[in-house]
């Protein structure tokens, strides 16, 4: 067990447990300050990684060394080449995890932010800065909310990566659009701890990964995610019901929605459970945030479902300003979304917070956002 705790420190003892571990040698189960510890060691050539628990309580998620290894190498086949790179990411979660494999399978050390007080865009430039001035292909990987604060501090350092692998949660197409804008390399991620992380990059899956829908009961063209290829993990440690009820015959099946999209590009619409339920019809959050970011002035969005006497559910938006001392109507809101969604998808209301909740590595809090729209109509 190795305790991450942001500090460079940390992330070397990390390190050198994953090299051995990649060669066969003993177990690895990187924890955050105050995680508990997994059940038990799994044996040699195993990683164990706690999910964020969003959903159905705690699960430690096994990763052989050759699942990692294949995702990795998936990985640089499809950016192009192995490469260098700049660790931002708490090393407790895959994401992070798997930037060090990455630069292991690439025969050199990454380059590794101090995170213990947070993310610091200022040291991030000036980590990234001496990183592409050595030359040669380099990457880095962030959350969106990381990517945000680039953007309005100092984008000009993540124009020298040959890509900036971006996920952890969904990327509002008004902060792509910044980006690339900004001469950034964005690829888009679409994964999870049982994935050992992304298999579907822009939309499409790495090699040696293969995608189904089950559209049994969601109607329409969506259907529940299903995964298989290399990339999948064994399954949860010591919890075999939640093992067998996941993993079958070679598949995951995900707690996701999605659709195919023109040539067969997957379009994430979120989590099967998140989907609200209003006037007896169905609406993914995703597909409203995607409209609010859209919208001059809305930085982020969050969209959750609010009991309701006559609707079931009414769809409740929480929206973050571009600019906090000018933050948007949300009247003028209102009647932007009206014109662009169906009539079950606009929000009844529009609520301006200053900061959504976070959980994670950056996925907006749900269940935090109802609470605190709870309360505030208390």
């Amino acid at each position: 067990m190795i305790h991450c705790d942001g500090s460079p420190e940390s992330v070397w003892e990390l390190d050198a447990a994953l090299h051995a571990m990649l060669a066969g040698g003993d177990a690895v189960a990187p924890l955050g300050p105050g995680q508990a510890t997994p059940p038990r060691d799994p044996g040699p050539g195993q990683a164990v990684l706690g999910t964020s628990g969003s959903t159905g309580g705690h699960k430690w998620v096994q990763l052989s060394a050759a699942t990692l290894r294949a995702s990795a190498e998936a990985t640089h086949t499809r950016l192009g080449a192995p490469g260098r790179w700049l660790l931002a990411l708490p090393t407790q979660h895959v994401a992070g995890v798997q930037v060090l494999v990455r630069a292991a399978l690439a025969g050199n050390r990454p380059a590794v932010l101090d995170l213990r007080g947070g993310f610091d865009p200022a040291g991030f430039g000036i980590a990234a800065h001496r990183l592409t001035a050595e030359g040669g292909r380099c990457y880095t990987a962030l959350v969106p909310t990381q990517l945000a604060r680039l953007l309005d501090t100092d984008p000009g350092p993540l124009a020298g990566f040959d890509a900036v692998l971006l996920g952890g949660a969904a990327t509002p197409e008004g902060l792509l659009h910044r980006a690339r804008a900004a001469g950034v390399r964005v690829v888009t991620t679409y994964g999870m701890t049982e994935t050992a992380g992304g298999c579907v990059y822009d939309g499409w899956p790495l090699d040696g990964i293969e995608i189904r829908l089950d559209v049994a009961g969601s109607g329409g063209d969506s259907g529940t995610i299903e995964l298989a290829g290399p990339m999948l993990a064994t399954g949860y440690l010591d919890d075999p019901e939640r093992t067998a009820g996941s993993f079958r015959d070679g598949w995951f099946r995900t707690s996701d929605l999605g659709r195919r999209e023109g040539q067969g590009r997957l379009q994430v619409l979120g989590r099967a459970d998140d989907v609200i339920i209003t006037g007896g019809l169905n609406v993914a959050p995703a597909e409203v945030e995607a409209v609010l970011t859209a919208l001059p002035g809305v930085a982020a969005a969050c969209v959750v479902g609010l009991p309701d006497p006559e609707w079931g559910q009414r769809v409740t938006a929480v929206v973050i300003p571009t600019d906090p001392r000018r933050p948007p109507a949300p009247g003028a809101l209102r009647v932007a979304a009206c014109r662009l969604l169906t009539g079950a998808q606009v929000p009844k209301e529009i609520v301006v917070f200053d900061a959504l909740p976070l959980r994670g590595v950056g996925k907006p809090d749900r269940g935090a956002v109802r609470t605190m729209l709870a309360a505030r109509n208390h």
